[in-house]
């Protein structure tokens, strides 16, 4: 493999790539022999990777700089291409679930597979390929009204991230100024936000209803792999949220308010946890990354490994800029079996979470590539994947004196009460997003009173001093997982649950890491409940678990306090 700036891209050719599969499906379906099916499977594998990597490295390349005419181009024409496969997509998945060699085929690569296959071709329809083209297409237009957004702070040229460090500052008025200018750039450009948000529902709804679904949430519940459970579990989880960690939650919040001397903790306050400053990592980038690269060789044989093979070929974008796309994501370039690491940094501890949360996945990807069969076998669905990289996050703790010097124990507890306090909003976005489905003719002003009816009942402590703008309701639309990845933000929630598990095993000495590598190994070979069965995690769609849970957290929080 090369150097990841030296890949070379070519556009794969759609009628080239459509000839190939559709190859690749005539050998398998008239294959004679188990041997003769099974090495069709994989070619199919193989074909599709190849056209898959072509897609990352061209995604990569877009959101590095949203202004490169040529990867705009390129991502408009995937936009376009890959929804046009779906006759093809939809013949395969009908092949491999019909197939007289299924048993044997799921004996080696893991029923989740094939159930996904029959998921899949109740999902593909030529009905949907205009819709799907144009729901991308206001994806990227979506991704560029946010990346085009900066003004100018005290002097600096900010965007969506670059005012969140000002955020954080130890001066009171620095934060108010920069949540002002934060609160701001998204009510300058909210009216174009609404108008991107009100077509992707009436699109999805369509979507669903052309696939015969009786409405959206249906719909996306299959396609986000969701066989354990739905919607009612989903309900009762948030609501066991909302009993047993809100108020654990609030009276964190109470804690900081008194710790910084402020009688009433507001929306810029939140993010500064002690009155002196957050712990800061040390150094530039590039001796952050030499610390993580440091941190894996010691942490075991196989980060060490792993973190080896992302610095030699130059996997990871991690400096803020103008035109970047907003965020921090993994991604893996199936044909090399390496995953790519991209994000934002901005001089806050973030940045070493990218080192943690984003690299748990990218270790995930790595490992599991090389243990299971096929690369489509590698990842996972969301709420298990999220596992990995939230778990990492945690199991990188004792060296976070080499980042923070003398304030590591800070970033300990911050770190741990942020990972509890987060939950909260991971199931008022969750809520916020059933809501608009529920009524899918709904307005923006609905829109604005669904968020803040949610944030009330599950985030009582949130203050917008008055901001006109935010105090409307209009904080949904900072959230980039509602425009482009619908319904992907419970994941997080479940998953911060099981990885609150594996760290419970670490303090009790109780073969934490040996269960994370199982969870890795496993990949997506079987679904939520077995996975998290097969790998010793406690599934968290219970009472009695979110219960429990809370209290370990509360404790431990209380742990890391006594170290201040």
């Amino acid at each position: 493999m090369q150097k990841f700036k030296d890949l070379a891209y070519k556009r794969p050719d759609k009628d080239e790539v459509a000839k190939v599969l559709l190859s690749c499906i005539d050998r398998f379906v008239g294959a004679e022999s188990f041997e003769e099916a099974k090495d069709a499977f994989l070619q199919w594998q193989k074909d599709t990777s190849k056209m898959e990597t072509m897609y990352v490295i061209a995604y990569i390349r877009n959101t590095v700089n949203m202004k490169d005419e040529f990867y705009n181009n390129e991502i408009e024409f995937f936009n376009e291409a890959l929804p046009q496969l779906t006759p093809i997509m939809k013949k395969w998945s009908e092949a491999i679930i019909s197939s007289p060699f299924r048993p044997q085929l799921e004996e080696l690569y893991g029923t989740h597979y094939f159930q996904s296959a029959e998921v899949e071709n109740k999902l593909l329809s030529d009905a949907i390929i205009e819709p799907s083209i144009e729901e991308n297409n206001l994806g990227t237009e979506y991704s560029k009204t946010a990346a085009s957004c900066s003004t100018e702070f005290r002097g600096e040229t900010c965007n969506f991230y670059g005012l969140l460090r000002h955020m954080q500052s130890t001066d009171r008025q620095e934060r108010k100024e920069a949540f002002e200018a934060w609160a701001k750039l998204y009510e300058s450009v909210s009216t174009q936000l609404e108008e991107q948000y009100g077509k992707l529902v009436r699109l999805r709804c369509q979507i669903a209803k052309a696939l015969g679904f009786d409405n959206y949430i249906d719909y996306i519940y299959l396609a986000r792999g969701r066989y354990d459970y739905g919607k009612k579990e989903v309900e009762e989880f948030r609501e066991a949220v909302r009993k047993y960690i809100t108020p654990v939650c609030d009276r964190m919040y109470r804690e900081q308010a008194e710790r910084l001397g402020i009688d009433k903790l507001r929306y810029y306050d939140e993010q500064l946890v002690f009155p002196d400053g957050n712990a800061t990592p040390i150094g530039t980038p590039e001796e952050l990354v030499e610390k993580a690269r440091k941190m894996y060789a010691d942490l075991s044989p196989e980060t060490k490994e792993f973190f080896d093979f992302m610095t030699e070929y130059e996997l990871f974008d991690l400096v803020t800029r103008e035109n970047k796309h907003l965020g921090g994501y993994c991604t893996s370039l199936a044909e090399y079996k390496a995953p790519f690491i991209f994000s934002n940094f901005n001089g806050t501890s973030a940045d070493v979470d990218v080192l943690t949360h984003e690299a748990g996945h990218a270790f995930e990807f790595y490992y599991a590539s090389r243990q299971l069969p096929i690369p489509e076998l590698a990842g996972s669905t969301s709420e298990i994947c999220e596992i990995h990289s939230m778990s990492m996050e945690m199991f990188a703790y004792p060296y976070m004196d080499s980042f923070f010097g003398d304030k590591a124990d800070k970033y300990r507890y911050a770190h741990f009460t942020e990972a509890l306090k987060t939950i909260p909003y991971l199931v008022c976005v969750d809520e916020f997003q059933h809501r608009v489905f529920e009524n899918p003719d709904s307005t923006p002003a609905d829109w604005r009173r669904f968020w803040k009816e949610i944030e009330q009942k599950y985030m009582p402590w949130r203050d917008y001093d008055g901001n006109e703008f935010l105090e409307s309701g209009a904080f949904w639309m900072q959230k980039q997982h509602i425009f482009l990845y619908p319904f992907y933000y419970i994941d997080y929630a479940l998953a911060q649950m099981g990885a609150f598990s594996l760290f419970r095993r670490k303090v009790e000495n109780d073969g934490a890491w040996e269960h994370y590598l199982k969870l890795c190994s496993i990949g997506g070979k079987y679904g939520y409940t077995e996975t998290l069965e097969r790998a010793g995690i406690p599934v968290p769609l219970s009472d009695e678990i979110v219960q429990s849970t809370a209290a370990f957290a509360e404790k431990q929080a209380e742990i890391f306090k006594a170290k201040l």
